[in-house]
């Protein structure tokens, strides 16, 4: 396993990281903890988790995953072997089953005390705001375009404080944002530095082959700032396994079982994966690995959060850790970029 530090912590993490969506819906918990048992022997030490969690969220299976992962901590007793992230799930209508206060002070101790009580420890390593309060364009909606109506009002000082609050009582160790974007980072960014608050660390964004627009502000922020993305979805719900082009896609599928989740199935983005699989093909390696390497690889990266639903491809992309992508794969990928960009935003 390649580790890396968490942005400005003397926290050293795995630069696969574990993700947890699937748990407790296409997963049970026994497969979820035989995975936890397999990736943290090979090294892998970072785990990602959510309050949402499992995919696709409802109030039957909400939390379910931390609930999960806390069983797992309670019977290995290996907490301490784990770097844990998990988030407050941001506003919205599939989120009015778990609370409609956003990130108010309340709404976060609320929040981190369930999570505590759920994952059975006493800290969390990384606490991530899970997308904006605000309304911008995020999954899957390709250009921001200004809402007059939206009632949000800036609070990134109160958010800040009540974090640094829960921070001082030891139950949080650092601050992260996922689904953000530039104009946000660099408020929060703001806000630390002219209040001694604390500071975003790290942000969990999509990114892909099939999804580069990270590449744009967020990556010149990412790198000026030291605050190192959390890759999410880097297979695109499978899409970058080739197993639905091949038609080898397993009945358990994400895409089988939730074809809503479809801005990866465009016709554009199966045009792509499919010329992304013949130059891994010509390189003799998997689809899978190749895609996994090319997000390890960029400097803007600190870990890669692959997710599985079988033992197999589990083993397949935490396997990708020894993949280098040389000049010339490079270039290639490069060039199908701009033949096809961004198919899936």
């Amino acid at each position: 396993m390649k580790y890396t530090n968490l942005p400005h912590t003397n926290i050293k993490v795995s630069k696969i990281c574990l993700g947890t969506m699937t748990w407790g819906n296409q997963n049970t918990e026994s497969e979820g903890h035989e995975q936890m048992d397999y990736a943290l022997a090979q090294g892998v030490n970072f785990f990602d988790t959510a309050e949402l969690y499992p995919v696709p969220a409802t109030a039957e299976t909400y939390a379910e995953t931390e609930r999960i992962i806390g069983n797992w901590f309670h019977k290995t007793g290996n907490r301490d072997k784990v770097v844990l992230a998990t988030k407050i799930a941001g506003p919205g209508d599939y989120t009015a089953h778990i609370r409609t206060n956003g990130f108010s002070r309340d709404a976060l101790r609320d929040a981190v005390h369930n999570s505590l009580k759920r994952l059975k420890t006493d800290y969390i390593d990384l606490y991530q705001l899970h997308w904006p309060e605000r309304q911008t364009n995020t999954f899957g909606v390709r250009d921001y375009k200004h809402n007059q109506s939206d009632k949000w009002q800036d609070n990134f000082n109160e958010i800040l404080h009540a974090l640094n609050e829960i921070i001082k009582e030891g139950k949080i160790r650092h601050i992260g944002i996922s689904n953000e974007k530039a104009w946000g980072a660099m408020r929060y960014l703001e806000e630390s530095k002219r209040n001694n608050l604390p500071r975003m660390v790290t942000i969990q964004n999509a990114y892909s082959l099939l999804n580069r627009v990270f590449e744009g502000d967020m990556a010149e922020l990412s790198i000026r700032e030291n605050m190192g993305l959390l890759a999410y979805s880097p297979m695109a719900f499978g899409v970058l396994s080739g197993k639905y082009i091949k038609g080898n896609a397993s009945d358990n599928a994400r895409l089988k079982l939730f074809p809503r989740f479809s801005r990866y199935s465009s016709e554009q983005s199966t045009e792509a994966t499919k010329k992304y699989m013949e130059l891994a093909a010509e390189n003799n390696m998997s689809l899978a690995q190749m895609a996994l390497a090319f997000v390890t690889q960029q400097p803007f990266v600190t870990s890669n959060i692959i997710g599985a639903t079988n033992m197999n491809q589990l083993k397949e992309n935490i396997e990708s850790i020894h993949v280098n992508l040389n000049k010339s794969v490079l270039e290639s990928i490069d060039e199908i970029h701009k033949l096809i960009p961004n198919p899936a935003p």
